[in-house]
């Protein structure tokens, strides 16, 4: 496998890993705390963290960076998704939250071939195939598990909206460096929450506050080896690997909430799991096809 498609999909699933440890500190504060809240403390946070790094430097190549208009798209549709994520949270279990979000790395690879050119093998195509397999279980909208409500389709949404600005992105980071789609994307969202701030304002406890800003560093983190990773590897290869966050969801779910997955939940996430694996392996098979 190529180092670059290799350090790619390392970087990616770290990155799901610290996601996994953010939704699970969201998950915690929007109990208190109004969503827009929380992604405004989280988003100073990542831009503090830019400024510290970057300085005036980056100020400077934000302002003239040729990603403005593209990064403004897609955070519009990042900040849909987050919404409708987190409210979501409000009343699903993290296990099944994520596994439902899990659609998205379905459309991801859906939306590369006709956005990005890219080509995407058969046997990736077999991975959407046993992902989307794997969500319909896990959802079981006619069974006895998760029934269609309203935080089940605010998931759902939050998936088509995350896999269009996912393919954004991939265009994105081709033209501009981390540090300053990271300081664009995060001074987007301070401007977008800080609006909402003067309605949804609630006075914050000293624990809450700090659980914010560490929320924030996470995300920061996890962004920065997302960017990182889209930069190194196709969309297609990576899109699966979103599903790596799912064990840390059951793990973290189970540790503070107790949440115990029933078992279409973890029959499709089996599933789900082995899409990624596919994935792996038509990757290590193919380069050994054009290398023979």
């Amino acid at each position: 496998m190529n180092k670059s498609v290799l350090s790619g999909i390392l970087l990616t699933m770290f990155s799901y890993f610290l996601f996994s440890m953010q939704d699970a500190s969201v998950k915690w504060l929007v109990v208190a705390l109004p969503v827009w809240q929380i992604l405004f403390v989280r988003s100073v946070t990542i831009l503090g963290l830019c400024l510290a790094i970057g300085r005036s430097q980056v100020v400077a190549d934000a302002w003239r960076s040729p990603v403005l208009k593209p990064m403004f798209i897609r955070n519009l549709l990042l900040l849909a998704a987050w919404l409708s994520y987190y409210n979501a949270a409000r009343d699903l279990g993290l296990a099944e939250l994520t596994t439902l979000y899990y659609a998205s790395p379905i459309l991801i690879t859906i939306l590369a071939v006709p956005i990005l050119k890219e080509d995407v093998p058969l046997l990736r195509w077999i991975a959407v195939f046993v992902g989307f397999v794997g969500v319909l279980i896990a959802c079981d909208p006619m069974g006895t598990g998760m029934k269609l409500s309203l935080p089940v389709l605010l998931a759902l949404q939050a998936a088509v909206f995350w896999a269009i600005s996912t393919v954004l992105l991939r265009k994105t980071a081709l033209q501009e460096r981390t540090l300053v789609q990271m300081t664009i994307s995060s001074s987007f969202f301070i401007v977008f929450t800080g609006m909402a701030m003067t309605v949804y304002w609630v006075p914050p406890s000293l624990a809450d506050l700090g659980l914010m800003a560490a929320t924030g560093l996470i995300a920061g983190l996890g962004q920065y080896a997302m960017f990182e990773g889209m930069r190194r590897a196709p969309v297609s290869v990576l899109a699966p690997f979103e599903y790596s966050s799912l064990v840390w969801a059951f793990i973290f779910g189970f540790l503070i909430w107790g949440d115990v997955p029933n078992s279409g939940v973890i029959l499709g996430a089996a599933l789900i799991f082995s899409a990624g694996m596919i994935v792996l392996a038509g990757e290590r098979f193919g380069r050994r096809v054009r290398l023979g």
